[in-house]
């Protein structure tokens, strides 16, 4: 019986301190179960990536002796970002894959994000992974190791399907030091723009900022350079290259929701009355300018794992987080790749001469909070989240509960929902004016911390 720490599996993937939670034996008993789930569904071929943090090649180490031992055949695509591990799945005809990265998370963290026969697994998945590892019967064979490129299949894929406009562009390109460094600027660069890199370098200790550009401290040097050197945007990538931030010319912060606006309407003009999904921290201007312009907006839960699973679902051309996480399945894959979408995004601004901070000057103004995240212990997360549903449908309150309890409210809304990667809830609140937005959020904390108080009671 293996001793893993069962809270390693989280709902969307692996994680934990390395040599901690996270340990080689841990990972090669996890690698042993993955196998064997592979195994037993009728896969047999695996592709595995690794980011740049110290301690990934040991762990590589450990998987790929387990995943070969659980008679898988492992293609070993070296040091690469998380979406050209998702790009080697389909490109090289294989099963599914492991991406071993610690993403955003800081140095000491690393884990493992899993694809099995086209899904990436989540919820009830991870968790048969958890007892396949615990109960220790795993399936036994001889697979095969070998060493494959995927880089310049993924950048050809990439350069070779952008349709680029007339216009001359410079972009800042801040990698944070992680592992779309070495890979998203040569790209830009093959599609005529001139790239400026920042922390371009690959280095696991994060020297200069955490690569995480949802926080508007990482993003200072960005801005600064974006300035100085006047470019037209500036692309910030997270640790392992799945998510993406960016700063117009002026160095203003586009959150994921407004650069949706911008990619959807692009895409609508392609594909007119696509399916757009995104999730419920999202600002209703993004819902209501996707249906003005034909298309049809589902709000969904957040989390890479789902919004991928609810694009097949609703077969959906396009998809997207507030977290930067964007999902192309119009002309791409449909998973999560931050240098594609800048791609896309370059693509668009090539085609006007209007400023990027002009290309939403045509969307009603909002007032909205950050995400807004409350300690709440992990035993009673969940059941405040679903109490506080309960609770303003009781007051007469439209709920809209896909992910937590979004309270609309006309001229605004408040989101309550639970984290699924700690011990958090996440507030959110929009509203028409400033006034309107302050009173919203006290109205839904004030009734919150009410339904709260029961529970802790």
């Amino acid at each position: 019986m293996s001793t893993i720490d069962p809270t390693i599996f989280r709902s969307y993937d692996i994680r934990g301190v390395v040599d901690k939670d996270l340990t080689e034996d841990a990972v090669e008993q996890i690698g042993h179960a993955y196998g064997t789930m592979a195994r037993r569904r009728g896969f047999r071929t695996l592709t595995v990536g690794r980011d740049c943090r110290e301690h990934s090649g040991r762990l590589f180490a450990a998987l790929a002796r387990s995943l070969t031992g659980s008679g898988v055949d492992v293609l070993d695509l070296g040091t690469v970002a998380t979406p050209m591990q998702y790009f080697s799945i389909p490109h090289f005809g294989a099963d599914g894959g492991v991406m071993i990265t610690g993403s955003h998370n800081p140095p000491e963290y690393n884990g493992m994000k899993l694809t099995l026969g086209g899904d990436s697994l989540h919820g009830e998945d991870i968790q048969e992974l958890r007892r396949i590892a615990q109960e220790g019967s795993f399936e036994r064979g001889t697979g095969v190791l070998k060493v494959v490129d995927v880089i310049k299949p993924y950048e050809e894929a990439l350069v070779g399907q952008a349709q680029m406009g007339t216009r001359k562009l410079k972009v800042v390109v801040d990698a944070g030091n992680g592992a779309s460094g070495p890979f998203a600027p040569p790209i830009f660069r093959r599609l005529g723009v001139d790239v400026v890199p920042l922390f371009c370098d690959m280095d696991a200790r994060f020297p200069n900022h955490h690569p995480d550009p949802t926080v508007e401290e990482n993003l200072v040097d960005l801005r600064k350079a974006v300035l100085a050197e006047k470019a037209d945007l500036g692309i910030a990538f997270d640790g392992d290259g799945d998510r993406i931030g960016v700063l117009d010319e002026n160095g203003v912060v586009m959150w994921g929701d407004k650069l949706m606006i911008i990619l959807s309407r692009a895409l609508l003009l392609e594909e007119p009355g696509a399916t757009i999904v995104a999730e419920v921290k999202c600002s209703q201007t993004l819902y209501d300018d996707i249906a003005a312009k034909g298309g049809k907006g589902v709000m969904w839960k957040a989390g890479h794992s789902l919004i991928k699973s609810k694009m097949k679902e609703v077969n959906a051309a396009l998809a997207g987080e507030m977290s930067g996480h964007i999902f192309f399945k119009h002309r791409y894959y449909g998973f999560d790749d931050a240098t594609y979408a800048g791609v896309r995004l370059l693509e668009i601004l090539s085609k006007t001469d209007q400023p990027l901070s002009k290309l939403l000057s045509d969307v009603p103004e909002t007032f909205s909070t950050p995400e807004l995240r409350v300690d709440c212990p992990e035993k009673i997360k969940f059941a405040v989240v679903k109490g506080a549903v309960e609770h303003f449908k009781k007051l007469g309150e439209r709920v809209i509960d896909v992910d937590g309890a979004r309270v609309e409210m006309g001229d605004g809304w408040g989101l309550v929902r639970a984290s699924n990667t700690g011990p958090i809830l996440v507030l959110r609140f929009e509203a028409k004016t400033e006034k309107r937005l302050a009173e919203i959020r006290s109205y839904v904390e004030g009734e919150l911390a009410k339904v709260r108080a029961k529970l802790e009671s």
